[in-house]
């Protein structure tokens, strides 16, 4: 088979030209080669390439960091919402709850206090001896619920600036109830037993002889006495309470 050429001297310019760009990249190689022998050199370029690594790995690292930390910033803003909400309404649980118990505080105050004179009386009653009678009886100061409530709050942390929310205790101010008595006896010996049953009393102490002396009672000759105490409230468990049941036809 015969093969003409039609463009005479081109396959030989070709190889020329191809011949000159490998004479030029071998002449580069050998000038690098050249450059890289000098040690100044190459502590710079195993410096630059240290340093991009090191750059790499911190620009990846921080990257992931960030990430993760976005993420985790984005949760707990959503959960500040969700517990701003439950703590909102626990709030508000806990304003009535605590408005509710300072009515019953106030109920129950009344109530205990609603029998002051009965038991008094009841009391000096129960103490008297024979051959003793009482000439006046009366008390001074008033019951539970007749002076302002006053709300107790509890004392925070020392350095702490929190607004946190605490229970507020109601405390009902409790007025000292006083009762003085004046009596007459026969036997001065009655008046000691008098003064003793009177202090073993649960709604009575600090049982005190003020004045005795002498005097003149329809003509018989008589000690008059004169003691005071204080009224005492005594707890849940030294009064027996039982309901009142009324039949109705």
């Amino acid at each position: 088979m015969i093969e003409i050429n039609l463009l005479p001297g081109s396959g030989k310019k070709a190889k020329k030209s191809s011949g000159g760009a490998k004479l030029n990249i071998g002449a580069s190689l050998e000038s690098l080669r050249g450059k890289i022998r000098d040690p100044w050199m190459l502590g710079a370029i195993a410096s630059g390439l240290v340093a991009v690594l090191v750059t790499g790995g911190l620009f990846t690292t921080q990257s992931a960091r960030q990430a993760r930390l976005d993420e985790e910033l984005e949760k707990a803003v959503q959960d500040s919402t969700r517990y701003a909400t439950v703590l909102r309404e626990r709030e508000t649980a806990e304003a009535k709850r605590d408005t509710v118990l300072r009515s019953l505080n106030m109920i129950r105050a009344i109530d205990d206090d609603r029998y002051i004179w009965p038991h008094v009386m009841d009391e000096v009653s129960n103490a008297l001896p024979p051959y003793t009678w009482i000439v006046a009886l009366g008390f001074t100061g008033g019951g539970q619920g007749t002076a302002p409530v006053r709300t107790v709050m509890p004392a925070s942390n020392t350095g702490s600036t929190s607004h946190s929310k605490h229970k507020v205790a109601t405390e009902i101010v409790k007025d000292t109830v006083k009762v003085r008595l004046v009596g007459n006896t026969v036997d001065i010996q009655a008046l000691t037993r008098f003064m003793k049953q009177l202090e073993t009393s649960a709604f009575l102490e600090n049982v005190q002889l003020i004045s005795s002396q002498r005097a003149n009672d329809n003509g018989k000759e008589v000690t008059q006495f004169q003691l005071d105490m204080r009224y005492t409230r005594p707890g849940s468990e030294d009064v027996r309470r039982v309901p009142l049941a009324v039949s109705v036809r």
